[in-house]
């Protein structure tokens, strides 16, 4: 009898260590990336900015928040009523662009936008001097060149910090409104079309890491999330994503785009590659594209938001079917959907 009890208490201590393991095991493959473990980078964040964050972690993996690239050149809202005529919702995310120095018109259209209560973006097509559009962002800057830019003193540096403040005056025009922005500058930055990624991943890193600092540190920008965009990387890029990651010190979101949906998807290889840099510490979001994923795809494919870039690239790659179907599936958040980050 002795014995038999002293052989169920071992029983009992050894099925309970297992369930102990099996709990802990569970706890880990159950847990979502929209828990406590994910902050801003940024300590002294806005109230708003913590908002618009908090709201885009605890909807990551849950629903996938919509967004839409504007043009302007066409009307100032072209992109958003195409969308709206044919679905009857419009995109959360209003994706701008600084580009050819548009720092005004963003402002005011990214104010409008925010009014409504749409979550805002912007990226900065420019050249190395910061200034200039599309074509001049795909001028080469040469190692000597980049080294001046980077080398605190020179008058080139100078010259770079005094020209990011173009910038960084905009910004905060939109802080002192309560506006958090999803800042994206130096986008699809481990291609080799744009000058800020033709060189190589270091000198990238240090780009970034000085631009954040000064952002952060010096002009005190503590509305933004900072979104480090990827390239679609067509398979030539393979394995190119670490050697552009400055750190997750230095981002909110990390992402990628593609234009290739129609070959593959929600790109689940893309969003792998984000992962295994960030794993669950970060959102990670679908920056650009032009044919949008289905939900079945999104759902398979858990990106946070998606943004379709401009013109053709919404009105040619979607069909109206699709687009209808998309903007009034429940996964799908759109501007209607979102909670008040602005009060």
């Amino acid at each position: 009898m002795k014995k038999s009890s002293v052989l169920l208490k071992i029983l009992v201590i050894v099925v309970a260590v297992c369930m102990l393991f099996a709990c802990a095991s569970c706890s880990k493959k159950d847990k979502t990336p929209d828990d406590s473990s994910i902050s801003l980078s940024n300590k002294n964040a806005t109230p708003e900015t913590i908002a618009l964050y908090n709201y885009i972690t605890s909807t990551y993996t849950h629903g996938i928040i919509s967004g839409q690239q504007e043009s302007t050149w066409i009307s100032e809202n072209y992109e958003f009523d195409y969308i709206y005529e044919h679905t009857g919702k419009y995109p959360a995310i209003r994706g701008l662009d600084f580009i050819n120095d548009d720092f005004d018109g963003v402002v005011e259209r990214a104010k409008k936008w925010a009014a409504r209560g749409g979550i805002v973006t912007i990226c900065w097509h420019c050249s190395s001097a910061l200034d200039g559009g599309y074509d001049d962002s795909k001028v080469p800057m040469s190692q000597a060149d980049w080294d001046k830019i980077l080398t605190d003193g020179t008058p080139e540096h100078t010259a770079f910090i005094t020209a990011m403040d173009k910038a960084g005056r905009a910004l905060k025009l939109l802080q002192d409104e309560g506006i958090p922005v999803i800042w994206r500058p130096y986008h699809e930055c481990d291609g080799w079309w744009f000058w800020w990624s033709q060189q190589n991943g270091e000198y990238f890193k240090r780009l970034w890491i000085m631009s954040y600092e000064h952002f952060t540190n010096d002009l005190h920008l503590n509305n933004l999330i900072w979104m480090l965009g990827f390239s679609h990387a067509e398979g030539i890029m393979e394995g190119r994503m670490a050697d552009f990651f400055p750190g997750s010190e230095y981002c909110d979101i990390v992402g990628a785009d593609s234009y290739n949906v129609a070959n593959n998807g929600a790109e689940e290889t893309l969003f792998n590659a984000c992962h295994a840099l960030v794993e669950d510490s970060k959102p990670i979001a679908f920056h650009e594209t032009g044919l949008i994923p289905t939900v079945d795809e999104f759902k398979e494919t858990k990106w946070a938001y998606f943004m379709t870039w401009h013109t053709e690239y919404l009105v040619d790659r979607n069909s109206v079917e699709a687009l209808n179907t998309l903007y009034n599936d429940p996964y799908v958040i759109t501007l209607s959907d979102l909670p008040d980050f602005y009060s």
